[in-house]
């Protein structure tokens, strides 16, 4: 009984974790201050093909 309380307990926080980053919107946030930046470097350094 107490493994189906600590499964219980486990899903529980992995739920309320889900739940922390989708009301705050936080994969959002660390793709805004994490990956973006990288993606900025690395498209900066293309050489453009077209010239508007």
């Amino acid at each position: 009984m107490k493994v189906i309380w600590k499964i219980l307990a486990a899903l529980f926080a992995v739920v309320a974790l889900l739940f922390t980053v989708y009301i705050f919107n936080l994969d959002m946030k660390l793709m805004r201050s994490v990956v973006l930046p990288f993606l900025n470097k690395h498209y900066d350094k293309k050489k453009p093909e077209h010239v508007i």
